[in-house]
């Protein structure tokens, strides 16, 4: 009895399936991608004043720290919460315009709370907030 054996074909790509692939994937990546135009240069020229006077490029910030243990103190100066809003109001208006608080990750929430309400009402409205963290 004879069996019949069928001979495999080595397998082969067909290179004319990828470069068909190879193809629509260049043709979808140059018409998908956006090409930067040369924005026109607009000339500005700028108003000159006589008048005018040079100002520091940064004006020391009035601190308003509240420490790990609910103390608060301005500019170093320790004072309890319900005297601050007296306190800032007596800063001179520049000052009192680049006010900060610092806050230690540790300070309670309510006491935070307290103090940015005597804030806004001593009238400061833009109150830039950073925290010091523990060791």
């Amino acid at each position: 009895m004879k069996i019949a054996v069928k001979k495999r074909r080595a397998p082969s790509i067909i290179i004319v399936s990828l470069v068909d692939i190879f193809t629509i994937l260049l043709i979808f990546f140059v018409v998908s991608t956006t090409f930067k135009r040369d924005q026109p240069e607009v000339q500005i020229n700028l108003p000159e004043s006589q008048t005018a006077t040079s100002a520091p490029a940064e004006r020391e910030h009035a601190i308003v720290a509240v420490s790990e243990n609910d103390e608060v103190s301005l500019d170093g100066r320790a004072l309890p919460v319900e005297e601050l809003q007296a306190a800032i109001t007596e800063l001179p208006p520049d000052r009192r315009s680049v006010l900060a608080l610092q806050a230690d990750e540790k300070a309670s929430f309510g006491t935070i709370v307290k103090v940015m309400d005597a804030l806004k009402l001593a009238g400061v409205k833009n109150l830039p907030a950073f925290t010091r963290g523990g060791p």
